[in-house]
Parts: structure tokens; sequence; C-alpha cells
């Protein structure tokens, strides 16, 4: 059997019996690998003293210079989902999540050979650009599959995946922490054998999806699937990914996911010192660790629960929810600071992180209820474009912010209000987008082959 044989989309049709069961593991395996992307903060202070050891010395990489690592990285996340995303629908999700693989295992190990050489050119290649790449096509790859595989349940299906990713950092944080302390010496920080050993491990690890994951066949549906009314946006027509990006129906919906995104990474890149500041007096550096990783476990759940909930709720109406009850949120957030109120501070947050998390699990079976199952990886590679762009806008924005109120006298505790406002405001935009979203015109249908 011949490798391109091995993964041609021909050889991963199921057979007659299969449990469609089994596909969401497959998934799952590709998500909470490349999900340690979220978790590669944990190698910025050691990288930080590579010649040091113990601490920085003359010669070291400066912080801003690793912290383009994770720049670049997802940054290309966004563009090779956009890019590769026509060609995975051709391929079939095994070749692709195979590529995925090679590329992000071999960003460790390049980036490896980089840190040895104490070359940062060579890290922001091997984890940027090969790693961004493997990250991109693993995030797309199992999402039309389960997509075909759980027609009566596309919410619960992606959301089973994309949990994944959010959760990915909770394995590779402490994988990389335990590593890097059994690796280092006085001699060594431990980090270029930890990225070698990480590089290794999760390339087994996402060939187990690759080896597993299969397709249905033409025309299949689950047996004993309960039928529901559709949604009016579910449409059984399909559009192309070329035509999908001409209707205005996918810009919406990349604006709905542009601003949900903003205003959640906005402030999950804060939450530590916005939290502190707000209550210097209750809320100390361990406490607002805490609450980071509070919300870490919201937006993991969000991404299962919200997605779930739309299978019976309609993907618009739960859209609706994140931007309604999130904007309130926003709002109420400068009181809670006012009167001191700690836990309902952190209510609030738990609750708009989950629906951020929801807001990424949500959109791929959005995507499938407007544009049909065609091509529905692909296009959902293009929107992805949304969160590459949300992820530059969100975090500038809460900073610059508190910046120029600082600079203007505004006290640390009321620093972030104004932030809170405008964020509510964005949330209000994109219920007004979401509001719009109508069936496509069946002058953009396309007969599939």
């Amino acid at each position: 059997m011949s490798g391109l044989g091995f993964l041609a989309r021909a050889r991963i049709v199921a057979q007659p019996g299969y449990s469609r069961w089994l596909v969401p593991p497959s998934a799952l395996a590709i998500h909470l690998a490349i999900g340690q992307g979220y978790a590669l903060s944990v190698f910025n202070l050691p990288m930080t003293r590579l010649i040091g050891v113990t601490k920085s010395a003359p010669g070291d990489w400066p912080l801003t210079w690793i912290v383009w690592i994770f720049n670049i990285a997802f940054a290309v996340l966004g563009l090779s989902a956009a890019l590769f995303g026509k060609w995975l629908e051709r391929v079939g999700p095994r070749h692709a999540m195979f590529v995925s693989a090679l590329c992000f295992g071999s960003g460790f190990l390049v980036s490896a050979a980089g840190i040895a050489a104490h070359w940062i050119g060579l890290v922001y290649l091997g984890y940027g650009l090969l790693g961004g790449i493997g990250l991109g096509l693993g995030y797309i790859s199992p999402v039309s599959t389960l997509i075909r595989w759980f027609p009566d349940k596309p919410g619960m299906a992606t959301g089973l995946a994309i949990m994944g990713f959010g959760g990915g950092a909770m394995i590779g944080s402490p994988l990389a922490t335990t590593l890097m302390d059994h690796f280092k010496s006085s001699r060594s920080a431990g980090v270029t054998e930890t990225f070698v050993t990480m590089g290794l491990i999760y390339l087994a690890f996402m060939m187990f999806g690759v080896i597993t994951v299969r397709v249905p066949p033409p025309d299949w549906k689950p047996p004993g699937a309960v039928a529901r009314k559709p949604f009016r946006l579910v449409t059984t027509a399909d559009v192309s990914a070329d035509e999908a990006i001409k209707t205005p129906q996918f810009w919406l919906l990349w604006a709905v996911l542009f601003l949900n995104v903003t205003a959640g990474i906005g402030v999950l890149a804060q939450a530590s010192p916005m939290s502190q500041e707000m209550f210097p007096a209750r809320i100390a550096a361990s406490g607002a660790a805490g609450f980071v990783g509070l919300l870490s476990i919201f937006n993991l759940a969000g991404r299962f629960f919200w997605s779930s909930i739309s299978d019976f709720a309609g993907r618009k109406r739960t859209y609706m929810i994140y931007f309604a009850l999130g904007a309130l949120l926003y709002v109420l957030v400068p009181t809670t600071g006012k009167t001191g109120s700690v836990g309902a501070f952190i209510a609030c947050f738990a609750i708009v992180l989950s629906m951020y998390g929801g807001g990424f699990a949500t959109i791929p079976a959005y995507l499938r209820d407007v544009f049909g199952v065609y091509q529905v990886g692909a296009i959902h590679g293009r929107l992805l474009t949304a969160w590459s762009a949300a992820a530059l806008v969100g975090p500038t924005l809460v900073t610059y912010i508190r910046e120029a109120q600082l600079a203007r006298g505004v006290p640390k505790t009321e620093a972030y209000t104004i932030t809170m406002y405008i964020m509510a405001t964005l949330l209000v935009a994109g219920f007004f987008c979401n509001l719009a979203v109508r069936p496509v015109d069946a002058k953009h249908h396309v007969k599939v082959p």
C-alpha cells in the first residue's frame, strides 16, 4: 500500500455497521495536540534565559522577540486554514490530518534546532510557520467530517472537537513544565530537549487521529435519528467556498465571529492584571492566576455546552444570547468594581468566556446551516481569518485604552470602565449583524458533483 493510497479519501470510507461515535476521538486527538498553542507562554521566561539559565544574560532573547512566536503561529493558523480549505475538501481528512501532524511535530523539531543554535529566526520558521500551518490544517480538518457524521447534532459534534482545542493547554502546559524540570541542568534550561520530546509526542498522538478517522458513505444517514423540524436557516442546498465569499451572509458571519472573539480575547489577554487592579486589596497575584484558570475552564466547557444548546435552539438564536447577554454583563462589570463584589465580577466574566468559547464551537454548524455541507470545511477556513484579525484587535484595544485612561489620571480601579462599555458596544453590533443573516439566495447554489 503506497503512502498516498493510505491517505486517500477512498481508503477511509466507513464500512457498514461502523459506529459514528468512533470519529470524535480521532478529532480530539488532533485538537488536544494543537491546542498546546494556547500554552506556548509557558516557554516565555525560560527562553529569555537560554544563556544565563537561571536569569537573563547578555545575548539572551528579550521577551518582545519571543512573543512573536505565538503571534506568527496564530496568524498563520488563520491564513493556512483559509488557503488550504478547498484542498482539504478535495483530498479528505486523513490526508489533511497527516500533513497537519507532520507540520506541527516538525515545527517543534525545527524550533529545537533554532534554540540550540540560538537563532530566533529558525524558531519563527519552526513553530511560527510550520507549526502554524499544522495548527490551521489541524483545526479545520475534522469539521466537515464531523458535520457529515452528525447531521442531526452538528453543534454537539463540532463542539466536542473544538472543546479539545480549548483543553489542549491544560495538557500542554504541565507537560512542558514537567519536561523542562526533568531536562534542566546547571548549563541548560531544558528547553531544547523539551521541544524535541514534545514534537515526537504530539506527532505520535496526532497519528492516532490520522489512522482512525473515517468518512461516511455517500448519502449516509444516522440510523434511528429523530428528525426535528429544521430551523429557517437550515438549507438543503449547497454553496461552494468561492461562491460563499460573494454572499452577504459570509461577511455577516465573519463580522459575528470577529466581534464575539474581539470582545472575549481582549479580556482574556488582560484578565490577570484587570482583576488585580480592579480589586487591589482583595485579589493578589496568586488569586489572579486562579481567576485566569477558572476562565479557561469556562472557555473550555462553553465550547461543548453552548454548541450543544444550538442544536435545539438554533444557531442564530444561540448567537443572539451570546451578544445580548454578553453586552449586559460587560455593562455590569464596572458596577461590580465600584461595589467591591468580587463574586459578581468573576461570575460575569465566567459566563462571558463560556460564550466566547461557545462562539468558536458553534460557528462551523452555523456555516453548515447557511451554506450546506459541500465545502463547509473550506468556508470555515476562510472565516477563521476573522479570528486572526480579532487576535490582533482585541488585546491591543484593551491595552491601549487602559494606558490612555491611566495617562489621563484615571485610577487603576476604574481604568477598564470605558473598555467594558466599548466591548458591550461591539457585542451590540454583533447582535445586529447576526440578526441580519438570512437564507442564501438560490443564485449562489451549486450542483454538487
